[in-house]
């Protein structure tokens, strides 16, 4: 089997890794960062902290280098989404592509490159420490289904038997729609507080004014969720009390904390701008999540200054 994963970021760079453990699974990497890529290609993926790796597997800057693959993982920044599976998307000319991305609108935007899609969420979490290092923060589960009809569920079984034997526990289910969602949710209620307030999730959560806050948006990301008929796997309010635990996620800073303190674009519009977007064609009411929206997009538009 041949994986390509697209986007060798933290999260890229976890599955990667972990692919890389593999005898069975030949594994490629592309990146934009050349630095990072170099490194991999020299000394292997390094993953510490949660999980002690080194991934043997080759990276490239250059698309058109890619092989054949039978499986695609895109695992870019939700706004990077285009750019990257434009660029790679005749390696997977006979594939399937799945999304771990964060936010809502990566399938649809995969669709229009690649005929075969895979639904994808997945929980575990890091940091780039320096090229070819990558801090590994959170563990976690992954669950992929397929997107439309057009992919079998035992080829998605496929793609997660070998990511469960790499080290990334992967759940295959007809319908991703449900325990994406709650991902999505999380992240919205979450990931920007930390991002506004420069507080790491167990301390966003432990102070009652801002969990209270974190309630509200996850109140309104349910009922954007129950307005499509989507079920939720399990209470994204049991999921942040969760990670705020000590041993889980208490001093993890969120990815568009990490974005914030680097002066990076964040996926704020592909988060509580997606649930926003929803909520106004099922007419559920997001003031909440409206107004997340706007601050972090104020942010955003204060390092132009």
């Amino acid at each position: 089997m041949k994986v390509c994963v697209v986007g060798c970021g933290a999260v890229g760079s976890l599955f990667a890794a972990n692919l890389a453990q593999l005898d069975d699974v030949e594994v490629w990497a592309y990146d934009a960062s050349r630095a990072h890529v170099d490194a991999i290609n020299a000394n292997g993926l390094r993953l510490s902290g949660a999980g002690e790796v080194v991934g043997r597997l080759r990276a490239t800057t250059d698309a058109a280098e890619l092989p054949a693959c039978d499986y695609g993982i895109v695992a870019t920044k939700a706004m990077h989404t285009e750019a990257a599976i434009a660029a790679t998307a005749h390696a997977f000319a006979d594939g399937f592509v799945a999304t771990v991305q964060n936010g809502i609108g990566n399938e649809e935007t995969l669709a229009r490159h690649v005929d075969r899609v895979i639904r994808g969420t997945t929980f575990p979490a890091g940091k780039i420490l320096e090229p070819g290092h990558v801090q590994w923060d959170v563990k976690g589960d992954t669950t992929l289904g397929p997107y439309d009809d057009g992919t079998p569920l035992d080829v998605v079984e496929r793609l997660a038997d070998a990511c469960t034997r790499g080290g990334m526990p992967t759940t295959a289910v007809q319908d991703a729609r449900g325990p994406q969602w709650r991902k999505v949710i999380f992240n919205a209620s979450t990931n920007p507080i930390g991002a506004l307030t420069g507080l790491t999730h167990g301390r966003v959560c432990e102070r009652p004014d801002l969990r209270s806050l974190v309630t509200g948006l996850v109140d309104e990301g349910k009922a954007v969720a129950a307005a499509q008929g989507i079920e939720l796997d399990s209470d994204p309010e049991e999921l942040i009390d969760h990670a705020a635990q000590k041993h889980v996620a208490y001093d993890h800073k969120a990815s568009m904390l990490q974005d914030v303190e680097a002066k990076r674009q964040t996926e704020i519009d592909f988060l509580n701008g997606g649930i926003v977007r929803f909520g106004r064609e099922h007419d559920v009411p997001t003031p909440l999540n409206a107004a997340i929206w706007a601050l972090v997009k104020g942010v955003e538009a204060s390092w132009q200054q």
